[in-house]
């Protein structure tokens, strides 16, 4: 079970940007339940069959959070297409089948079922912690993803790639139901069967000691459906440094920079729109860049302290929102 409650500081600084500050912001300030699942070995331990209310980030795309803006934490899909790939803390009914033809390798397809609700956070208030099955099935989400984790000089690293498609249909960012210019007729949206997408994750060590002190690289990179998604595209980049000073074992230092694309067919609609009502609503039509800076610093094994430095260049991919420069902190206390 997670608890969430808070603010989240871009909407209250009227930052406009596309990413969560806080990773640990959003899908509702309530109680979910994240994980209530059976995982099953067969075949010698080759075949994986995984089954219950699962978090598709901690099965597909699995990265790491260690860093507090939301371009560099979790599944990078979820941060594109929110609204039907859930990650944590939000779980949904699915199944994944993982298979490991080699002791290095393993390709995985999963189905999960996809409802407005499980992102709709008045019912999640209501029912996110309850292990019932939502009504209001639009389709499923079937990812596949194949995965390598070889050594390089005997240090680790993993490597994968993926593909999804949602069998729920997705509204059309530009085109009514007469496949005219939506912002022009303010007729309701060109309904598009499926959505889809494709992603690759990078990470490698490439000095120190073999899951032990060094640095790490990382890069990731997620293409989703222009059509329906109005963030198209995003990119991170970074390195891990576990033990940057000497006998500091668990202390870490990471640094990363990452662009998230806006689509500028839905920028289009929206200017068309504002033309036709008057109104001024801002929609970005290129990239918000994100670097953030981060010192973990691990007094005792059960406690760690993580202040970070962020920057923001144009927050929500326009030039029309301020650059921003936050100062931020994460803590954990594990019993």
């Amino acid at each position: 079970m997670t608890d969430r409650n808070g603010k989240d500081l871009g909407a209250d600084a009227g930052i406009g940007n596309s990413q969560l500050i806080q990773e640990v912001w959003g899908r509702g300030q309530t109680w979910h339940l994240t994980q209530l699942w059976l995982d099953q070995k067969l075949l010698d331990d080759r075949l994986q069959v995984k089954f219950g209310r699962l978090t598709m980030g901690e099965d597909f795309f699995s990265f790491s959070c260690f860093f507090q803006n939301l371009s560099f934490c979790g599944a990078q899909p979820g941060n594109l297409v929110g609204d039907y790939w859930v990650n944590w803390p939000t779980s949904r009914w699915g199944v994944r089948l993982k298979y490991h033809p080699t002791v290095d390798s393993y390709v995985q397809f999963g189905a999960y079922q996809v409802s407005p609700k499980y992102v709709d956070d008045r019912y999640q208030r209501r029912n996110g912690w309850a292990p019932n099955i939502p009504g209001g099935t639009t389709g499923a989400l079937m990812p596949l993803e194949a995965g390598w984790q070889p050594r390089w000089h005997g240090l680790p690293g993993v490597y994968m790639a993926g593909l999804w498609y949602n069998t729920s249909d997705g509204d059309d960012l530009y085109l009514d139901v007469n496949r005219n210019p939506r912002g022009l007729t303010g007729l309701d949206a060109l309904q598009r069967k499926g959505q889809y997408g494709g992603y690759f994750s990078l990470q490698q060590q490439v000095s120190g000691v073999a899951d032990g002190r060094g640095a790490t690289l990382f890069l990731n990179f997620t293409q989703a459906d222009r059509k329906t998604a109005r963030l198209d595209r995003q990119l991170t980049l970074g390195v891990l440094l576990r033990e940057p000073f000497e006998g500091r074992v668990k202390d870490t230092v990471g640094v990363a920079i990452g662009a998230t694309h806006s689509n500028p067919r839905f920028a289009d609609a929206v200017a068309q729109d504002n033309g036709r009502t008057g109104q001024d609503v801002v929609a970005g039509r290129s990239y918000e860049y994100v670097g953030e800076v981060y010192y973990s610093w691990v007094p005792a094994t059960s406690i760690y302290l993580r202040p970070n430095l962020q920057y923001i260049l144009h927050p929500g991919g326009t030039t029309r929102n301020s650059n921003a420069f936050i100062i931020g902190l994460k803590a954990s206390l594990t019993f």
